[in-house]
């Protein structure tokens, strides 16, 4: 599907990543891009670093927090994890697909304070071939539609996935039911380890409702200017 216009992309559609293991420097991100982005997404390398108090600093600088732990683990464990993140005054928290039904169920049974909990299907940084040794006879588009099947009878809130299965999966779900596509990459963007990849107004006319980008923000020059671009705004 392609749009027929490019307008600028609402802020509240746009997530960065802030793939940093310094607290300092991840809000001193959000403050910058806060007027430009409506979510921070906050994964395993700065929770590892920081802790809890991550989450506390970002939200002070002016961001919704995206918490990204990919919880993986026996339902008891992944139930009481869930819980924990809803004290923190998270709006976004991700759980493993591939955990399975009892596991997904039971992560949604752990919200709590208006926490939304989505599952990761297939990563992006799996390509087709890889996916292959992972498992063998299915594509990541087959196995992307299987794991949000569960992802949607467990009751959760949506699915994590590239932008290469978000037309087909947006068919399949409830509108309500969120797709959160990161690999997002400008038009001309270069190779990194990100396989399955999408642009800004190719995932969202097929139906995403959150873009998480990180590296062609968080690493270019000016990421104010990044960003802006990747939106369709005019430069400052």
């Amino acid at each position: 599907m392609t749009p027929t216009a490019r307008l600028p992309i609402p802020a509240d559609r746009i997530c960065i990543a802030l793939d940093t293991s310094d607290l300092d420097d991840a809000t001193a991100l959000v403050r910058l891009l806060a007027p430009f982005a409506g979510w921070f997404k906050v994964g395993l390398t700065l929770f590892g670093s920081e802790g809890p108090r991550a989450v506390a600093a970002v939200a002070a600088a002016g961001g919704r927090v995206f918490l990204d732990l990919k919880l993986h683990d026996i339902p008891a464990q992944v139930r009481g994890a869930v819980s924990a993140a809803s004290d923190l005054g998270v709006g976004l928290l991700t759980v493993h697909a591939a955990g399975g039904p009892s596991m997904l169920e039971a992560a949604a049974a752990g919200r709590r304070n208006g926490l939304a909990v989505v599952a990761v299907t297939v990563l992006t940084s799996l390509s087709d071939q890889e996916w292959e040794r992972v498992c063998p006879g299915s594509s990541p588009a087959e196995s992307v539609c299987r794991l949000t099947d569960l992802a949607v009878a467990a009751g959760l809130d949506g699915v994590v996935l590239s932008p290469r299965e978000v037309a087909a999966t947006r068919a399949r779900v409830p509108r309500d039911f969120r797709l959160v596509t990161p690999g997002i990459r400008p038009a001309d963007g270069g190779l990194d380890d990100q396989a399955r990849t999408g642009t800004p107004l190719g995932a969202l006319a097929d139906g995403a409702d959150l873009l998480v980008i990180g590296r062609p923000v968080t690493q270019a020059s000016d990421p104010v200017a990044a960003l802006r671009l990747l939106r369709g705004l005019d430069p400052i």
